[in-house]
């Protein structure tokens, strides 16, 4: 009997889920450098509203890439 080195379905999940990962947290933080711009422009532009929506828009996207950041760090750990 071979013993299996390398489980196939395991490492291609892996995989999927490490290039989806890093796409979404890399888009993810795009769009709160995008959002810190259109802020610092829309402020300077006295548009209060659609700087808060810029400053919003940007918060939330950081927020996405720290929770990734934490559960990454989570499923290292408890591995």
């Amino acid at each position: 009997m071979i013993a299996a080195l390398v489980e196939g379905r395991e490492l291609a999940e892996t995989v999927v889920a490490s290039l989806v990962a890093g796409v979404g947290v890399t888009f993810a933080f795009s769009i709160a450098i995008w959002g810190v711009g259109r802020f610092a422009e829309l402020s300077r532009s006295d548009k209060p509203v659609a700087a808060a929506a810029a400053a919003l828009t940007a918060g939330l996207a950081l927020t996405f890439v720290g929770g990734a950041v934490v559960v990454g760090i989570v499923a290292m750990t408890s591995k």
